[in-house]
């Protein structure tokens, strides 16, 4: 009797044991998923001491089992047997958080450890990434970017295993500014006879990493354009599409090469075109009245900055008075001198006196204007010629005569351009302003008149 009372103690015991550990608890381990399941009804099993092992022997893969058994710690598969079951780092546990080995010989539910892995990363814009386990846990992602551009955020991020990665995705920033490349610099020779030059040049060369469109500007002239003497400055920018600049200049040089600066004859002045002594400048050489040029009469300014042919000289104009015929004395003053002819019946005459006078003190003042005088005196068979203290062959005084309709009657002045033409005529005396006022408004042009302003003080 006292055995059967041991007996059912025992069992009674072991049924409570196994009823108060059936209920599952719910774990947050992060390695672990539970699946929950309905809870079984458990039954007193009939005991066999003789085969403690009632289930299989239960094993988990990456992961690790805790058993708790009513008999002894080494009776892990027997009836009532409560294991907790737990993974790995790195791998996530699938199924009951733990189970009983029933009366069924059959363990109360199943689990088994799924490795982790994180979320595939995304392609970063111009970069990329290199990991060290593909997106395995502990898998060591480093990020690089494109030549050109620069990270900013986290440059390595790590697979947690949670199955989340480390830090926050970073970006692959544009702040190298792009590449310019200037034409070189140029020096350009003026065009002769000018002060200017036509200047091309190419366009810069621009790059940039991103391989987009830049937008490039430029201040200062157009390509083509015509610059002065001296040194310009072209400037150009180009900006990405991250607005990054860059910049650069070149210079354009243009010269004017002259020549030597020349001096004006003794006697004569220089009308030159363009700036005087530039390259393809020509000047030209007049001789002041009563002079005659001898030698080249323009000269140009080569580019080797030397002027063609020799300087030539103003000489004194050798009138000649010994020719037979007046055609043979007004071709020495054609287009060279203009010829104030004066006329009187003889040297007593009124008029001629005082117009002597005044013919005397406006001498000066004549030659300036490119004026020479002829005197005819008298009548025949006493009848003299006169330029400049030389006498006239009698021929030629009749011959002038003749030629410019002057009578031997009375007083006459005859006023003739450089042409031979009969301009004007004085009947009565005439002042040297009168004179001077006529050949400035009538005979002589734009030019002569500014020269003559810069002359003129010389007979004061």
């Amino acid at each position: 009797m006292a055995k059967l009372y041991i007996i059912l103690f025992f069992e009674a015991h072991f049924v409570s044991w196994i009823f108060g550990h059936n209920t599952e608890v719910t774990s947050h381990d992060p390695y672990n998923e539970v699946v929950h399941e309905e809870e079984e009804v458990y039954y007193t099993p009939q005991l066999d001491y003789n085969d403690p092992r009632w289930c299989r022997t239960l094993t988990l893969p990456n992961g690790d089992v805790s058993c708790s058994s009513p008999r002894s710690r080494h009776h892990y598969s027997s009836l009532g047997t409560r294991c907790e079951l737990s993974c790995d780092r790195g791998y996530k546990l699938v199924g009951r958080l733990s189970v009983q080995c029933m009366s069924t010989r059959r363990w109360s539910g199943t689990a088994h450890c799924r490795k982790v892995r994180c979320h595939v990363l995304p392609v970063i814009q111009h970069g990329t990434f290199h990991c060290s386990d593909g997106v395995m846990v502990d898998s060591r992602c480093e990020y690089l970017c494109h030549p050109g551009y620069q990270l900013e955020g986290d440059r390595v991020r790590i697979c947690q295993d949670g199955g989340s990665w480390t830090g926050a995705e970073p970006v692959c920033a544009d702040h190298e500014p792009p590449k310019i490349k200037c034409p070189t610099s140029k020096v350009k020779v003026a065009e002769p006879g000018k002060l200017t030059a036509q200047v091309y040049w190419d366009r810069p060369h621009t790059s940039d990493t991103s391989g987009k469109t830049l937008d490039l500007m430029r201040v200062g002239p157009l390509s083509g354009s015509t610059f002065a003497e001296g040194i310009h400055i072209i400037r150009y920018r180009v900006y990405d599409q991250a607005r990054n600049r860059a910049a650069c200049k070149f210079t354009i040089q243009v010269e004017v090469r002259k020549c030597p600066a020349l001096k004006p004859p003794l006697h004569g002045y220089m009308t030159c075109s363009s700036d005087k002594n530039n390259y393809g400048a020509t000047c030209e050489y007049q001789c002041d009245s009563g002079y005659e040029r001898s030698g080249t009469i323009t000269r140009v300014c080569r580019f080797d900055r030397s002027w063609s042919d020799e300087p030539p000289q103003c000489l004194l104009m050798q009138i000649k008075t010994d020719v037979k015929t007046a055609a043979a004395l007004l071709d020495q003053f054609y287009e060279k001198r203009r010829l104030l002819v004066v006329s009187t019946p003889n040297v007593a005459h009124p008029y001629y006196k005082i117009q002597n006078v005044m013919l005397q003190k406006a001498n000066c003042g004549l030659d300036l204007r490119h004026v020479t005088v002829i005197e005819l005196l008298g009548v025949e068979p006493r009848q003299v010629g006169r330029i400049k203290g030389q006498y006239l062959d009698s021929q030629v005084i009749e011959g002038l005569r003749q030629v410019l309709h002057i009578s031997t009657s009375y007083f006459t002045m005859v006023l003739v351009d450089e042409d031979g033409v009969d301009r004007e005529r004085f009947m009565n005396p005439t002042n040297s302003m009168e004179l001077y006022a006529y050949i400035e408004d009538y005979l002589m042009d734009e030019d002569e008149r500014e020269r003559l302003e810069t002359t003129r003080d010389m007979c004061e």
